[in-house]
């Protein structure tokens, strides 16, 4: 089986690639540390929405349809502020439609590669986001932090571990998600209606004319409560929802079946994400995105307990951290 780790480009940008086996990754240290492919080179799926060298330049303007962005912090937050301990962050407003703040700082700057590596079972790389005065992230969350995302490939699929570090010398809103984007169809025979879903769904809040959530739960539709079990497809309707995590067994997860190829993608995630986001590009076939976030949209502002919406503080010297896997069945 090919191991390897090795420096190269993607689509002219910058890339760390990992190879094991039938599956290959790569990742942009440049644009966010963006998981920008994941494949299976043997049966030519390609797991993860992949810009093509015509969209490069939309991408890097608004990296966050493509691959696996980390945002941070995730979402909206009303007019741009919120409140932690005794400050006001105040982040720019840059969804002028709603007023808001969207999806943090972190997506769209430059990670260092600390290493990456290879040996006999798997290939490994480690990036790191160092955040101190002068980074333009302290400019709006001004506290001493590292943010360090390490992914790893085997022949068993992809393994993701994210970490926070608060480095400084007071508590810090710790506040991330992933706009994870999933090929419908990933198989190159197949098509979207030979695709179905299942995740670990609970309530769906109900939001307001701003995308900001009011506090209230909304019913689910008979649709909806068809996520939970599986068997309906990911474009059904056009989904821009939010929801509470309901773990199954044990497990919080998304798993996307190809029938036609009969394999199961599945993407889990762990359960420190409290809440799931789910975004189909307006029912358009082709990709959606099974979004897993630690916190409720807007959540400083919302006034629920912490622990249900997802509100991590981080005191000094403490470290947060989740994992993630990506692999295939049958």
């Amino acid at each position: 089986m090919t191991i390897k780790a090795y420096a190269g480009t993607y689509q002219g940008e910058s890339a760390i690639w990992l190879q094991a086996g039938s599956y290959e990754a790569a990742v942009l240290p440049e644009i966010g540390a963006n998981l920008i492919a994941f494949r299976d080179v043997v049966k030519a799926y390609h797991f993860l929405h992949e810009p093509t060298l015509e969209e490069m330049e939309a991408f890097k303007a608004r990296p966050v349809i493509h691959g696996i962005p980390v945002l941070f912090p995730p979402n909206r937050y009303e007019d741009g502020k919120f409140p932690w301990k005794d400050k006001i962050y105040e982040l720019p407003i840059n969804e002028p439609r709603t007023g808001n703040h969207l999806h943090g700082f972190v997506h769209n700057i430059p990670w260092r590669v600390e290493k990456f590596s290879a040996d006999e079972t798997e290939s490994q790389v480690t990036l790191a986001l160092q955040v101190r005065e002068g980074h333009s992230v302290y400019t709006y969350l001004p506290h001493d932090f590292t943010i360090r995302l390490t992914y790893t490939l085997d022949a068993s699929g992809l393994h993701q571990r994210i970490r926070v570090h608060n480095e400084g010398k007071d508590s810090m809103p710790c506040l991330l998600a992933f706009h994870t984007s999933i090929n419908a169809p990933f198989a190159p025979n197949s098509q979207a209606s030979d695709y179905s879903f299942k995740m670990t769904i609970g309530h769906r809040w109900e939001m307001n004319e701003r995308m900001l959530p009011t506090g209230e739960f909304q019913s689910l539709s008979e649709n909806e409560e068809k996520i939970k079990v599986g068997g309906i497809s990911p474009f059904f309707e056009s989904l821009d929802n939010h929801y509470t995590v309901s773990p199954q067994n044990g497990r919080n997860y998304m798993e996307l079946t190809d029938s036609r190829a009969g394999v199961k993608l599945v993407y889990d995630v762990g359960t420190s994400y409290k809440q799931w986001m789910i975004w189909n590009n307006g029912a358009t076939e082709g990709f959606f995105c099974p979004e897993p976030q630690m916190n409720l949209v807007n959540a400083p502002n919302v006034d629920l307990p912490a622990d249900q919406i997802g509100l991590v503080s981080l005191e000094p010297g403490e470290i947060w951290e989740e994992t993630g896997r990506l692999y295939c069945i049958g």
